[in-house]
């Protein structure tokens, strides 16, 4: 059977693991022992080739979802450093966008002078502060917030 087996993969150009025999013809198949025999019985249909064994993407779809979702971000899951995620010059930029609008925030809604914007501005450029809440506190702390009536 094992040359049989071979013999009918070497024609129908597929692995051994992947021919079938017709289990009511398996008589047939033990006595044709040339390639004319096997290929007889290829066309008669004793002899079949099983479909070839894909991979599911079902785990792979299902991750790609949660991702989306902001999942699957855990310590866990990260292999770089902080730097390597997000590099230092893009974290640096969200940082003082976040501070620039919040500054500008105050400004038109008059929680802080026109002077104080100029001040803070400078000051965030400069990167003194590390984040917004950073800023927020040192606003209360040198008591510049305006007073809204």
């Amino acid at each position: 059977m094992k040359l049989q087996k071979r013999l009918a993969a070497r024609i129908m150009k597929c692995s051994p693991y992947r021919i079938k025999f017709d289990e009511t013809k398996l008589t047939e198949v033990k006595e044709s022992i040339t390639k004319f025999d096997i290929r007889r019985l290829i066309n008669r249909g004793t002899i079949t080739r099983l479909p070839e064994q894909g991979i599911s993407k079902y785990r792979a779809r299902m991750n790609k979802a949660q991702k989306r979702k902001g999942r699957r971000v855990g310590p866990g899951s990260r292999k770089g450093t902080v730097n390597a995620r997000a590099g230092r010059k893009l974290q640096w930029i969200r940082q003082v966008r976040a501070q620039r609008v919040l500054l500008k925030r105050l400004r038109d809604n008059e929680f802080i002078t026109q002077e104080t914007f100029i001040r803070m501005y400078y000051k965030a450029k400069g990167g003194f502060f590390r984040s917004t809440r950073h800023m927020k506190l040192f606003l209360q702390e040198q008591d510049l917030f305006l007073k809204k009536k």
